[in-house]
C-alpha cells in the first residue's frame, strides 16, 4: 500500500492494525430463514409473559382486537391490519405503558354456515335434514380449523400477543356473555319484535345488515305506471292518472300509496300525438312534475303533448287513487301522502310507495297510520314476498312468481307484472337501468327489501336506565367523547348513527348465539325474568349456546315459575355484528377470562387507562358502530377511548385486487421471498389513513430502504466491537461532531415519542430513515471512519465516537423495534447477548437534557451546507477521473458569506470533507469555481493534495515518512502503530 517499498522487505500488512468493523451480524438479512428462528426464541423464552410481568402497574393501553373472521387464509388487508396493531401495541409498551394485546376471532354467522352448506350441496345433502346441534358442531369445527391456521399466519407476521389464550366468540363463556348482553336490552325495553322491510338475501335465506352488503352494478327493469284518480278530484282532474316510476316492478303488488312533495311544481298533461302501438294514447291525461314531464313523454315515445293546467299541491293531499291492477284483486284505495324523500331529480315527481319494500316507504306509511285508519284505509302491511323470493297470496295473480331464483338470478316476477300492467292499460313506458344496487358481500348476489318479522333494538325509544335518553342520543354523545384517528372518522360515523334505522339484530340461521328470549303466545310480550335469564346464561357458560336448541330447553329454562306451553322460544340467532359488538363485555370486563385486561373501561374522569379500537374504515358502519351501540345501550358510554382507522390495500396502479385480474399480492408470498419485516416496514412507512398500494416494485423499494437501515445497524455493531466502556469520554470533553450527534438523538427522542404517541408510524419511519441514512451513514460515519479505523487506541476522538455510536445504536434499535420487530431483535441480541433478553423488553431510553444544544446544531447546519458544495465539486473531479478517492484532494474553498465563514472557524474542515487537506479563504472565488445555486456565497476550486500517500490510512501528507520507525505512514498513523505494537508484541514481531 506504500508508494515506496523495499523490494527485499515485504510491505507490512497494515490492515491488521486497523480497527475495522467486526461483527457476525450478516449483511444479507435472510429474513425468511432468520425470522422463524426468532419466533421460536420468543416462544421458548415466553417473551409475551416477560412483557406482561414487566409492565405490571403501568398505565394500561389496550388495543381491543376487532375479531377477524375464521373462514380462510389471511390476505394482504388482514396483514396490514394485524401489523399496524402490533406496531402500535409495541410502541405503547416502549412508551412505558402496560400494552396487553389479546387477539380474538369472530366464529359465528353466515360466512361459516354458508361454507358448510356448500359442502352439503356438493355431497347432495340437505341442511334441513341434519339435527341443528349436529350442524352447529360442524360449523364450530370448521371455525376452529381456520382459527388455528390464521393464528400461525398472524404470528409469522411478528405479532406478539396472548396467542395461547385468545378470545373466541364461540367459546362457551363468550356465548354466555353475548346472550347476557342481549338480555340487558330485553330487560331495559330496548329489544322488540317488529315487522319492517329489511335487506334480505334470497340465496342465503336471511336478513342482512347494511354492513353485510356491497353495491355492485346491476341492470334493473324500469316502468312508468299510471294510477287512476278514484276520488277527491275536482272536475279538471276527472279521468286523469298519476304516473310513478320504479326500478322494482315486482313491488307493485305491495303498493299502498303514492307520495308527492310540496316543494315540486306539478301540472296536468295531455297526450296529443302518439303512435297507435304506444301504451300512452292521444287524449290520456297524466299528473307529472313539470321539470320531468318532457323526460317521461320521451321515454313513452309520445310525439306530442300539452300542459293543460297547474295542479296545486293542496289538491294532491285529498286525492284517492285506484291501484293500477284494480279489478284483479287490488280493489283498495291508494292514498296520496306527502313525503320529504320525494324529489324531481329523476322519475315523475311522484313515488310509488310499497311499505313492505323500503325504509322510507315504511316510515311514511307508519307515520300516517292514524290518519289513514280514520279515512277507512286498511293499514296492514302485506307480506308479498316470502323468504325464497317468491310472491305470496298477498300478491293476487302472481303467487309463486319469483323475484330472484335460489341462485340469485332474476326471476319471472317482473315479466309477469309488467305484462299484467300493460293488459290493464296502466303501463306508460318501460326500460332498463344500469345502476349500483345492493348485493350480499358473501354470495355476491342481489338482495331484496321485504317486510318480515324481525328483532330490533330501538334507536329512538327513551330508556330509563339511560336516564331517559335514547340509544341514539347516548351513542352520539359517546362519539363526541372519543378520539378519532384520523379526525374525519368522527364525521363519518356521526352521520351514520344520526341517520341509521333501528338495529335489526335477528338472523334466520342456525350458527350463532340465539336470541335467547321467550315471548308470550297470547300477548306477544317478552318474558322479563332475571331468574330465567340467569339459568340461560349459566347453561350457555357450561354447555355453550347449543343448550338453547336442545329438545327440553323450554321447560328447562322456564319451569317451575312459568308454564312452557304459554311461551314461544325464539328460533332466530343474533346478527354476528352483535356478537363482535359485545366482545368488550367479556374481553375487557371479565377478570377470570382475561385478567390482564380486567377493569379497563371508558372513564369519564380522564383516567389513565385507554382502550383503542383499530380497523379498516369500513368498520364505521360495522364493528365500530355495533360496539358503540351495544355498549351505549348497556353501559351508557362507548367501549373505547380511541378509534383508529386505516384504508384498504390496492395494487400498484391503485386498482382493487382480484384473482381474475392477477394483481393479488399475498402476504404469505412476500414473507416467503422477502420476510415479514419488509411487510412491516411497508405498513409503517405508508400513510395508512388512506388506501395503500403494493406490488413487486413497491416491495423492492422498501427492501432497498430496509437494506440501508440494516447496513447502518451492521456498521455500528461492527465498530462497537472495539468499544471499551471504561474509556468513555466526559460529555464536555467530546468533540463538537459527537455532541452534534447527541443533540440529534435528543431531538429525535422527543419527535419519536410524539410520533408514536400520535400513532404516526409513517413519521417514525421517516425520522429514523432520515437520521440513519442522512445524519449517520452518509455524514457522521463517513467523517469518523478515519478516526475510528486509524486513530491510536488512546485517541479521545475515537473513544468519543465509539461512545456516541453506542448511544445511537441503543436508541435507534429500540426506536425501530416496533416497526422492524425481527431485525431490531437480531441486532439487539448481537450487541447484548442473553438467554432471555429482548429489545422488546426495553422502554424508550431517557435522554440527558444537556445533550440538547441548539446553537451547536445551527453552526453545524451551516458547516454541512458548505460541505455540500465541496462534495459536489469532488464528485465532478471523480467523474472526470482527475481523482480517485476524496483523500487525493486538497480543495480551496472560497466563502463570501461571512456567517458561513464564521461557522467554519476552529473546525478541521478537511476531516469533515474527508480530504487530505483543505484551504478556506474569504471571498467570492474565481468565476470558473464550482458553485451550488442553493448555497450562495461558497465557491470551490479543486486541487490535488501534496505529499506521499500513507500506506495505512491512505491520506496524502507531506509528513509521511518523518517517523523513522514507520517510514511509510503519517505521524498520526505512526503513533497508532506504536500503541498497537505495544499492545500486540507477538503480532508486531511477526
Amino acid at each position: 500500500m506504500s508508494d515506496q517499498t523495499d523490494a527485499a522487505t515485504p510491505a507490512r500488512d497494515y490492515s491488521k492494525t486497523l480497527f475495522l468493523p467486526r461483527t457476525e451480524f450478516p449483511m444479507r438479512a435472510g429474513l425468511p430463514t432468520r425470522e422463524p428462528l426468532l419466533l421460536e426464541r420468543w416462544a421458548t423464552t415466553d417473551l409475551y409473559g416477560q412483557i406482561r410481568a414487566q409492565a405490571a402497574g403501568r398505565p394500561k393501553f389496550v388495543l381491543h382486537d376487532g375479531p377477524p373472521y375464521a373462514n380462510g387464509n389471511i390476505h394482504i388487508g388482514t396483514a396490514l391490519n394485524k401489523i399496524l396493531k402490533d406496531v402500535i401495541v409495541r410502541s405503547a409498551g416502549a412508551l412505558g405503558q402496560d400494552a396487553n394485546y389479546v387477539p380474538g376471532w369472530d366464529c359465528h354467522g353466515l360466512p361459516i354456515e354458508w361454507k358448510i352448506e356448500e359442502q352439503y350441496r356438493a355431497k347432495g345433502r340437505n341442511k334441513d335434514d341434519v339435527p341443528v346441534i349436529e350442524f352447529r358442531q360442524e360449523c364450530r369445527t370448521f371455525a376452529g380449523h381456520w382459527l388455528d391456521v390464521q393464528r400461525q399466519e398472524f404470528k409469522r407476521l411478528g405479532v406478539t400477543g396472548d396467542w395461547d389464550h385468545p378470545y373466541v366468540t364461540m367459546a362457551y363463556p363468550a356465548e354466555a356473555a353475548i346472550a347476557s348482553e342481549l338480555m340487558k336490552f330485553s330487560m331495559s325495553g330496548q329489544l322488540y319484535r317488529g315487522s319492517k322491510p329489511v335487506m334480505w338475501s334470497v340465496v342465503e335465506k336471511t336478513a342482512l345488515a347494511e354492513a353485510e352488503v356491497e353495491y355492485e352494478e346491476h341492470v334493473s327493469d324500469t316502468i312508468f305506471c299510471a294510477f287512476p284518480i278514484r276520488a277527491g278530484a275536482d272536475a279538471g282532474l276527472a279521468g286523469a292518472r298519476v304516473v310513478i316510476w320504479t326500478t322494482t316492478p315486482w313491488t307493485i303488488p305491495g303498493n299502498r300509496a303514492v307520495a308527492y312533495s310540496k316543494k315540486i311544481a306539478y301540472g296536468l298533461y295531455r297526450v296529443t300525438e302518439a303512435a297507435p302501438e304506444n301504451w300512452a294514447k292521444p287524449g290520456d291525461t297524466y299528473l307529472l312534475a313539470d321539470s320531468l314531464a318532457a323526460t317521461v313523454f320521451k321515454a313513452a315515445r309520445v310525439e306530442g303533448f300539452a300542459r293543460v293546467a297547474d295542479v296545486p299541491v293542496s289538491a294532491l293531499s285529498g286525492l284517492t287513487l285506484a291501484h293500477p291492477l284494480a279489478g284483479h284483486g287490488y280493489d283498495f284505495d291508494v292514498p296520496m301522502l306527502e313525503g320529504d324523500h320525494v324529489t324531481d331529480e329523476a322519475g315523475t315527481g311522484f313515488v310509488h310507495t310499497a311499505p313492505g319494500h323500503g325504509r322510507e316507504d315504511f316510515e311514511l306509511w307508519m307515520a300516517g297510520g292514524r290518519s289513514l285508519a280514520a279515512r277507512g284505509i286498511e293499514t296492514r302491511i302485506p307480506y308479498t314476498v316470502d323468504a325464497d323470493g317468491a310472491l305470496t297470496q298477498d300478491a293476487p295473480g302472481f303467487t309463486g312468481r319469483r323475484v330472484l331464483t335460489d341462485k340469485g338470478e332474476k326471476g319471472d316476477a317482473n315479466k309477469a307484472i309488467i305484462a299484467a300492467l300493460a293488459e290493464a292499460g296502466a303501463l306508460v313506458a318501460r326500460g332498463v337501468l344500469r345502476h349500483q344496487y345492493p348485493h350480499s358481500w358473501r354470495s355476491k348476489k342481489p338482495v331484496i327489501f321485504r317486510n318480515t318479522p324481525q328483532w330490533f333494538i330501538a334507536m329512538d325509544r327513551p330508556v330509563p336506565s339511560l336516564d331517559g335518553k335514547t340509544l341514539r342520543d347516548v351513542a352520539l354523545q359517546a362519539i363526541d367523547d372519543t378520539q378519532w384517528v384520523p379526525p374525519q372518522g368522527k364525521n363519518r360515523i356521526n352521520g351514520m348513527v344520526e341517520n341509521r334505522p333501528d338495529w335489526v339484530v335477528s338472523r334466520q340461521r342456525a350458527w350463532g348465539v340465539p336470541i335467547s328470549v321467550f315471548v308470550h303466545r297470547e300477548t306477544g310480550e317478552i318474558l322479563k325474568d332475571a331468574a330465567v335469564n340467569a339459568r340461560i346464561v349459566a347453561a350457555f357458560a357450561a354447555e355453550g349456546a347449543d343448550a338453547w336448541f336442545a329438545e327440553d330447553a323450554v321447560r328447562r329454562f322456564l319451569a317451575p315459575e312459568h308454564d312452557p306451553a304459554q311461551y314461544e322460544k325464539v328460533a332466530d340467532v343474533l346478527d354476528v355484528w352483535f356478537d363482535s359488538g359485545s366482545t368488550h363485555a367479556f374481553v375487557l370486563d371479565d377478570p377470570e377470562q382475561f385478567p390482564g385486561l380486567a377493569g379497563v373501561s371508558r372513564r369519564r374522569d380522564g383516567g389513565r387507562d385507554r382502550v383503542m379500537y383499530l380497523e379498516g374504515s369500513d368498520q364505521h358502519r360495522g364493528w365500530f358502530q355495533s360496539s358503540l351501540l351495544e355498549s351505549s345501550g348497556t353501559r351508557g358510554r362507548a367501549p373505547f377511548d380511541i378509534v383508529l382507522t386505516h384504508g384498504f390495500v390496492l395494487d400498484a396502479k391503485g386498482l382493487k385486487m382480484s384473482k381474475s385480474k392477477g394483481n393479488v399480492v399475498a402476504p404469505q408470498s412476500v414473507i416467503k421471498d422477502s420476510g415479514a419485516d419488509i411487510l412491516r416496514l411497508w405498513v409503517s412507512a405508508s400513510d395508512y389513513t388512506d388506501d395503500l398500494r403494493i406490488g413487486p416494485e413497491i416491495i423492492k423499494t422498501f427492501a432497498e430502504t430496509y437494506r440501508k437501515l440494516r447496513n447502518s445497524l451492521r456498521w455500528m455493531l461492527g465498530s462497537l466491537a472495539h468499544r471499551v466502556p471504561e474509556d468513555d469520554v466526559d460529555y464536555k470533553e467530546m468533540p463538537e461532531l459527537e455532541r452534534l450527534i447527541l443533540h440529534r438523538l435528543s431531538e429525535l427522542d422527543g419527535e419519536i415519542r410524539e410520533a408514536y404517541g400520535a400513532f404516526d408510524t409513517k413519521r417514525v419511519v421517516a425520522l429514523l430513515n432520515g437520521f440513519m441514512t442522512g445524519d449517520l451513514s452518509s455524514f457522521y460515519f463517513d467523517v469518523r471512519k478515519d478516526a475510528l479505523y486509524c486513530d491510536p487506541i488512546s485517541s479521545p476522538v475515537r473513544r468519543a465516537a465509539l461512545q456516541v455510536i453506542d448511544e445511537a445504536f441503543r436508541r435507534v434499535t429500540i426506536w425501530l423495534a416496533p416497526v422492524l420487530a425481527f431485525t431490531a431483535e437480531e441486532a439487539w441480541l448481537d450487541r447484548y447477548p442473553s438467554e432471555t433478553g429482548s429489545v422488546h423488553l426495553q422502554t424508550l431510553p431517557e435522554t440527558p437534557a444537556d445533550w440538547r444544544d441548539a446553537g451547536l446544531a445551527e453552526r453545524w447546519h451551516k458547516i454541512r451546507r458548505v460541505r455540500r458544495v465541496v462534495t459536489g465539486a469532488l464528485e465532478i473531479e471523480r467523474a472526470g477521473k482527475r481523482i480517485g478517492a476524496s483523500l487525493e484532494a486538497a480543495p480551496v474553498v472560497h466563502v463570501a458569506d461571512r456567517d458561513l465563514l464564521a461557522a467554519l472557524d476552529g473546525v478541521d474542515f478537511a476531516d469533515v470533507c474527508i480530504t487530505s487537506a483543505i484551504t478556506v479563504t474569504e471571498g467570492e472565488g474565481p468565476a470558473d469555481a464550482f458553485r451550488l445555486d442553493e448555497v450562495r456565497g461558497v465557491a470551490v476550486v479543486p486541487a490535488l493534495a501534496e505529499g506521499r500517500k500513507c500506506a495505512r490510512s491512505w491520506r496524502v501528507d507531506p509528513e509521511v515518512g518523518t517517523d523513522p520507525d514507520y517510514p511509510d505512514v503519517t505521524p498520526r498513523d505512526a503513533r497508532a502503530l506504536r500503541e498497537w505494537d505495544a499492545a500486540h508484541p507477538e503480532a508486531s514481531a511477526a
